[in-house]
């Protein structure tokens, strides 16, 4: 199965290293792809014109076939076991894969969340993309961990 994270813009310098650290651990229990379209808009700098143009760059680069997955504040909540016991399923069920949409500044537009097969929520709090693409490939990892019965995840059994 393959994990795909499409991510408005690109990571910033404080954060690049710690996520390309993530996503290189992530690589070892999955096929991993990063796409990463560009942020803002031309003409019409609104938040509505800025979600807009990145929902035509986001849109065009889903994956077909891939289960789409948009991080959002007002999301399911799910825990790091649930996470892996979804991405397991895909991989048992023979799903291509899932992509996860990180958003950019002014979140995701409606079109992208009308597209999504499940909305996830990282945290209720806002947070910056960077840091939200940083999360979910500690998450990705942290899946694959507790997948192979790994100890890197110590958490209870809930958890």
């Amino acid at each position: 199965m393959k994990i795909w994270t499409l991510c408005v813009g690109k990571a910033g310098p404080e954060l690049a290293g710690p996520i390309g650290e993530y996503a290189d651990r992530a690589s070892r229990y999955w096929k991993m792809e990063s796409i990463e379209v560009k942020a803002g808009a031309t003409g019409d700098a609104s938040a509505a014109g800025v979600r807009s143009a990145e929902a035509d760059r986001i849109l065009e680069r889903l994956p077909d076939d891939a289960e789409v997955v948009a991080l959002t504040r007002t999301g399911e909540s799910w825990n790091s076991r649930a996470l892996a016991q979804h991405l397991d399923g895909h991989r048992l069920y023979g799903r291509p894969g899932t992509v996860f949409v990180v958003g950019g500044a002014y979140g995701l537009a409606l079109t992208v969340l009308e597209r999504a097969d499940t909305c996830l929520s990282l945290s209720p709090f806002t947070m910056p993309h960077d840091i939200a693409r940083l999360v979910l490939l500690e998450q990705i990892y942290r899946a694959g961990t507790i997948l192979r019965g790994e100890p890197y995840h110590k958490g209870t059994e809930g958890s």
